[in-house]
């Protein structure tokens, strides 16, 4: 179509190709659930046998393409050392969840066997972690002391809560959920759990009993209340284990040739640990005791009334595992080149909870430090999880007789040595440095979990990590753009200072859906570009107020019947003040809501354009026309130093005034 509004006096008037924007019909109606229902089932339908295989035991994926001579050898290897690794850790991490060592080698076991069957990952190393043990004897010790038989029925039930849970978020698909939660609280809750671990594990150094408790102050102050019953032994052995841990784990990371020290360190402190208390037998050095051989009997979880008070702490781990094993999982396998699904691996660490709960295993999920040593000993595929199980039957049915001379304070270092890497000050630092609002949470989330506990902690993190969420969608980022030099591109005017406008026009650009969360602000923002824009070069005819309002709508992937109905009262308001609303650029289903609800109409189809610049070519010419003015009777305001090759060229060839630049020649538009 022809631009009907341009001046017929004026002598610069040109014909302006004006793309017509195709308007929907309103009785159309936007792609229903429908069709995506539909979309799975024939999915589903050209799914062949292997593929129905595979989606329900995801262990066929790599059982069908696995290559012996290239992958056998690295995955033993790989499965043996970190089998040596999990023995101790197990153990450790027991004794920190306040149960017997025995149970946390039951947790090893079992669910590794499921989780290599039913979990997608190839190099996840799952079993007992720090960060769970402490969540776990941090709502039981509330509940009943650590010696009852009833803490050790809880922990059991706990394991199978949990398993429910991340099997149902598995199969509803609802790992998108933890996205809320943003890497700064993650950091911030690790770095608070990790100090609270290891002052935990403190009792075992200093030889008396301290408090147990997931808050920093109740700790510092009972262990320094019973420092008076300090004993030199368990300390100076405690610390000797600590350094040995922390200088193999930097020469395996520092070093490639070296990497095995890494796996090696915990065995390493169980072994010296246990042959310096079977040669000197000091009395002042608690050791593990004994431990009962043989596998676990199977047994369906008990004391279920109780389960009601468990539910939060179940809900917190089960998050817990979605952050660290399915981050850990996803980063494994794109190192490794294949997919991995995040609701498969849900599934995949439910089942696996579920069965280890049948053999007296507490909740486990995926470990940061054994995933990462799996995957630098060349772990191929989840042959390497079998044999991890493999060596923890042989420890269960052979070596525990051994273990009855383990000091407590060598699986104390164990577990400290493993959380100190979890003390992550320098994503603090970094984010000082990139964003101090990110840092503020990070610093937040780790002082209330340090004074508070754990559950405040993450409650405190979540939820001022989900009031950035809703802060930042309620108040979006709105551009005033102009047009380029040149050019009939439209851009942010803060980032292009170089870009201008006109006078009697302003366009601006909404990054964000629109609803009614944020149309309020938006409104708001709006009235406020009535008056003049500071710091922005403007053109045109000199006219004293805003006539036209173009609205660049391709960032709005979505508008509501809240944002509809108040954009219909800002046309009113705009209508009585003699301002025009246009529309640019509206996306598919934006267009066909704004025309549904007789928003087209009401501003007028004529003012919904394909391109900003066909929305600003036809304001413009309305502009002159209102202020009764030519295109040749505005003199040019802008420096020749400041108009661009085109401008100059197009000047020196006898065009007129560069300031009138949207008049194109139609082979240019």
């Amino acid at each position: 179509m022809e631009d009907s509004s341009a001046n017929p006096s004026s002598s610069s008037s040109r014909a302006v190709k004006i793309i017509p924007l195709q308007h929907p019909s309103p009785l159309a109606r936007p792609p229903s659930s429908e069709s995506l229902i539909g979309r799975w089932r024939s999915r589903f339908r050209a799914m062949s046998a292997i593929e129905w295989v595979e989606l329900f035991l995801p262990c066929a994926r790599w059982i069908r393409t696995y290559r012996v001579r290239d992958y056998l050898q690295v995955d033993l290897m790989a499965g043996i050392t970190v089998g040596v690794m999990l023995v101790p850790q197990a153990m450790s991490y027991a004794k920190l969840a306040g149960l017997h060592p025995i149970y946390g080698l039951y947790s090893g076991l079992v669910p590794i066997f499921v989780y290599a069957i039913f979990g997608s990952s190839r190099q996840l190393a799952i079993g007992p972690v720090a960060l769970v043990s402490l969540l776990v004897s941090n709502v039981l010790s509330e509940i009943v002391d650590s010696s009852d038989e009833l803490y050790t029925e809880l922990a059991i039930l706990l394991a199978f809560m949990v398993g429910v849970l991340e099997c149902l978020m598995g199969l509803l698909r609802l790992g998108w959920l933890i996205r809320f939660i943003s890497h700064s609280v993650i950091s911030g809750f690790t770095t608070a759990s990790a100090i609270v671990i290891a002052l935990s594990q403190a009792k075992y150094f200093l030889g008396y009993n301290i408090v147990r408790s997931s808050k920093i102050l109740p700790l510092i102050k009972s262990i320094i209340e019973g420092a008076s019953d300090f004993s030199w032994p368990p300390f100076v052995m405690g610390s000797v284990m600590l350094a040995i841990l922390l200088s193999m784990k930097h020469l395996g990371k520092s070093r490639k040739n070296l990497r095995f020290l890494r796996a090696a360190g915990p065995l390493t402190a169980v072994v010296l640990g246990t042959t310096f208390v079977k040669i000197f037998h000091p009395s002042s050095i608690s050791v593990v005791g004994e431990i009962p051989q043989g596998l676990p009997k199977f047994s369906i979880p008990k004391e279920f009334q109780h389960a009601q008070s468990l539910i939060p702490t179940a809900v917190l781990i089960t998050g817990v595992a979605i952050l660290e094993s399915v981050g850990i999982a996803k980063a494994l396998a794109a190192k490794n080149g294949y997919e991995l699904d995040s609701n498969q691996e849900l599934f995949g660490l439910g089942v696996a909870n579920i069965c280890g709960s049948f053999f007296s295993a507490y909740p486990t999920t995926g470990s940061f430090s054994r995933s990462a040593v799996n995957h630098e000993s060349g772990a191929k595929t989840g042959l390497s999880g079998i044999t991890m199980g493999i060596i923890m039957t042989c420890a269960l049915l052979f070596l525990t007789p051994l273990f009855k001379e383990i000091p407590q304070s060598a699986l104390a270092a164990i577990v400290i040595s493993a959380v100190v890497g979890l003390v992550d000050y320098e994503e603090a630092l970094f984010l000082w440095r990139v964003d101090k609002k990110d840092f503020l949470l990070w610093t937040l989330t780790s002082i209330t979990t340090l004074l508070f506990g754990i559950e405040i902690g993450v409650l405190v993190g979540v939820g001022f990590s989900l009031a950035f969420v809703i802060h930042e969608s309620a108040n979006p980022h709105i551009a005033v753009l102009g047009r380029l030099p040149g050019t009939t591109v439209y851009r942010n005017t803060q980032q292009y200072p170089e870009a201008y406008t006109y006078n009697g026009i302003v366009v601006v650009r909404i990054d964000a859906p629109i609803y009614f969360a944020n149309i309020s602000y938006i409104k708001d923002r709006l009235r406020e570009y009535e008056l003049k824009v500071p710091g922005i070069t403007m053109r045109g005819p000199e006219v004293e107020r805003i006539y036209f309002v173009i609205i660049e709508m391709s960032p709005v992937t979505y508008i509501d019947s809240s944002a509809v109905q108040a954009l219909k009262d800002l046309h009113q308001e705009y209508k009585s003040r003699g301002i025009q609303i246009a529309i640019a650029n509206p996306n598919r289903d934006v267009h066909l809501s704004l025309s549904r609800s007789g928003l087209v109409d009401l501003i007028g189809k004529e003012w919904c354009f394909v391109r900003v610049h066909d929305a600003v070519q036809v304001c413009l010419r309305r502009v002159q026309s209102l202020n009764g003015l030519a295109s040749n009777d505005f003199p040019d305001k802008t420096p020749n130093r400041q108009l661009s090759f085109l401008q100059n060229l197009w000047k020196q060839g006898g065009g007129n005034d560069p300031n009138m630049e949207p008049l194109l020649p139609q082979s240019q538009v």
